[in-house]
């Protein structure tokens, strides 16, 4: 089981995969102790002439001295070999960050199994279960990818991320292009190939921060404080919730300190916090935020609050989203959240479940439920749609 240490190792491999109709990717990674994930190891599997699970595998040591991902980034650029992940976000997100460079085409598993019938969100292991007929030894799960050296049953646990995958993909492509379901993954995927999916602009940072406080004044001093930790976290490299968590943040918002004695009065503001740097950060950021004319307050979106939704027709809704996903085999979940159909049985138009594939799938029977020409009927244990017009 080989680990490449050096940048001419990674270069050959990745001079095989150029050649190949695609290559399998998953990396390992930390991200407790720092703000941006700290890349531990990478793992790649291409097919081989005898099958999807007989070609060649490789671990990848991005911390050994000397190497560069330049290679592995070129390959990501390379639009003619299909790059295959699971569960794609995080590893994406990394490969930004570190390479500036997001992968071309793309196909998430995770993604391709919803629109295949496997339920929603299913993990790795049970597609290697049902289409690999493989099993994946969880003994490593919880390991710190950055300690050296790696054990062979770290390593193993690792390669299997890849070489099932093999399998997984062809078997799913296969159901993709036997349904003609291939272009609806394809739109699933441009929020992945989004640069700015992988993007956390301090200045809407306090959007995330959860208050009923709706204030004009308050989320002032919310935007504020929520942008200096965000810039602080980024710059020094730490989690977010080392500067200080949303509940001190909140608390600050409320308590408005003025001085450094006002923050000593805090209850949930981390001692480390009410000096330095961080505590100045805060004092700036509060008198900032207070400073700010009427006219630059944040306002609340009140908007999806404010509609009226009619509970009946949303529970109609409901129903059929199930059946239409029993019907064809895609996770409910990835037609419509629960949020679309509250808004669609309040009049909202704009939403994702009216567009694209889902339009076809799901959208336009929902419009047409709603506007009462559709209804629904019970056929034995399936649910049917009745059309009311001519």
């Amino acid at each position: 089981m080989k680990l490449i240490t050096t940048t001419e190792e990674l270069a050959h491999f990745c001079a095989r995969a150029h050649d190949a109709p695609y290559v399998t990717i998953d990396t390992d990674f930390l991200r407790e102790r720092t703000y941006y994930a700290k890349l531990c190891l990478l793992q790649m599997a291409l097919p081989g002439p005898d099958g999807a699970d007989s070609g060649p595998a490789v671990l990848i040591d991005p911390m050994a001295e000397g190497l560069s991902l330049a290679p592995f980034y070129a390959l990501l650029r390379d639009e003619t070999t299909v790059k295959v992940l699971h569960a794609a976000r995080q590893d994406l997100e990394i490969f930004y960050i570190e390479g500036g460079t997001l992968p071309r085409p793309i196909l998430d598993t995770q993604i391709a199994a919803m629109v295949c019938g496997f339920g929603d969100q299913i993990g790795y292991e049970t597609l290697v279960r049902k289409l690999a007929k493989g099993n994946v030894d969880k003994s490593s799960r919880f390991t710190d990818w950055s300690q050296r050296p790696l054990s062979d049953a770290q390593l193993g646990y690792a390669l299997a991320d890849v070489t099932h995958l093999r399998v997984i993909y062809e078997k799913l492509a296969q159901r993709l292009a036997e349904t003609g379901r291939a272009a609806w993954v394809a739109e699933e995927l441009a929020t992945l190939d989004d640069p700015e999916t992988y993007l956390t602009r301090p200045d809407d940072a306090w959007k995330r921060v959860k208050t009923r406080n709706e204030s004009g004044r308050f989320l002032a001093i919310v935007r504020e404080l929520a942008a200096f930790r965000e810039n602080y976290a980024q710059s020094r490299n730490v989690p977010r919730s080392r500067v200080y968590k949303d509940d001190a943040l909140l608390e600050l918002a409320s308590l408005k300190p003025a001085s450094l004695d006002d923050l000593g009065r805090t209850r949930l503001l981390l001692r480390e916090a009410r000096r330095g740097d961080v505590a100045q950060g805060i004092l700036t950021a509060v008198a900032t935020a207070l400073a700010c004319p009427p006219k630059d307050l944040p306002r609340p979106d009140t908007a999806r609050e404010a509609l009226q939704v009619n509970p009946a027709l949303a529970d109609l809704l409901r129903v059929l989203l199930k059946a239409k996903s029993d019907a064809t085999g895609v996770a409910a979940k990835l037609i419509a959240s629960s949020a679309d159909l509250d808004a669609r049985a309040a009049g909202e138009r704009n939403i994702p479940a009216l567009s694209g594939w889902r339009a076809k799938v799901f959208g336009e029977d929902a419009l047409r439920l709603c506007e009462g020409n559709v209804a629904l009927a019970v056929k034995g244990e399936r649910v049917e749609v009745i059309s009311l017009t001519p």
